[in-house]
């Protein structure tokens, strides 16, 4: 009985499917896409339309199969090409996080002169390394979001107006590059009625889109101690590290070889 790579959606109840293998070496719930056409009546209604990889823990029956298997591949050719097409379409990238910058800061002085911080009258001394800078292989990968920037309230009643504004301003790594920023502003006004007249609320709020680098910087810090003849001096040493996302394009032979051997080992 062979245990066939299939195609298959989760039960009516939501649940994985109790048919599928229950080998080791087996997988499931990989390169899950919608079963659904965009503007078509759905094929698929939920939960059942999310179409995964799987391995089954038998062949299909030609008599009739559950409404949970959606079908299985030839060969891996044809598991490539599945591949492929899922990919196209959900826009697969090969992520890799590279060391771009490196940079370290030691700062030396007696343990003295760091324990009177709040009274610091010199005695410290820090020197920087050159900054180490390296590229990775392929294109640096971007970040597109939106948040709201700025919302101005204003508030009119029958005995004056107010106004309070609230400012969020974009914050990104410093070691990342801002593009593509727009802003958009909506206004939404409401009224209410009380004993001493109408007070009418004016809320403006700008929403602003961007994109940047995915970069992230991080520091450590390690402190160590020396004495010599009772004088102890402590070294502080800050290593700033930052970590970009580079993109290459996915390799779906390498995938599909992968899921392949899978199969003809558990089949072997």
């Amino acid at each position: 009985m062979a245990q066939p790579i299939v195609k298959y959606t989760l039960t009516k109840k939501g649940t994985i499917p109790e048919w599928l293998s229950s080998d080791s070496r087996a997988f499931a719930g990989e390169h899950g896409i919608s079963g659904n056409k965009s503007g078509k009546i759905p094929r698929y209604e939920a939960p059942q339309d999310t179409i995964y990889l799987g391995v089954a823990s038998g062949d299909p029956d030609s008599d009739g199969t559950p409404d949970d298997y959606v079908g299985t591949f030839a060969n891996k050719t044809a598991l490539q090409t599945y591949l492929t097409e899922t990919g196209s379409t959900l826009q697969y990238k090969t992520e890799t996080l590279t060391a771009t910058g490196i940079q370290t800061a030691t700062t030396v002085g007696l343990s003295t002169v760091w324990d009177n911080a709040d009274n610091y009258q010199g005695g410290l001394s820090t020197s920087t390394t050159t900054k180490y800078t390296a590229s990775g292989v392929g294109t640096v990968a971007t970040i597109s979001t939106s948040q709201v920037t700025k919302v101005v309230v204003k508030t009119d009643t029958t005995t004056g107006s107010t106004s309070a504004t609230t400012n969020t301003p974009v914050v990104i790594d410093a070691a990342s590059t801002l593009s593509g920023v727009s802003t958009s502003v909506g206004i939404v006004t409401t009224s209410a009625t009380s004993e001493s007249g109408v007070t009418t609320t004016t809320t403006t709020t700008d929403t602003t889109s961007y994109t940047y680098t995915d970069v992230v910087t991080s520091s450590s810090t390690s402190t160590s101690e020396t004495t010599t003849d009772g004088v102890t001096t402590r070294t502080d040493t800050v290593v700033t590290t930052s970590n970009t996302n580079y993109e290459t394009s996915y390799d779906y032979a390498a995938e599909a070889t992968r899921l392949w051997d899978i199969y003809t080992a558990i089949n072997s």
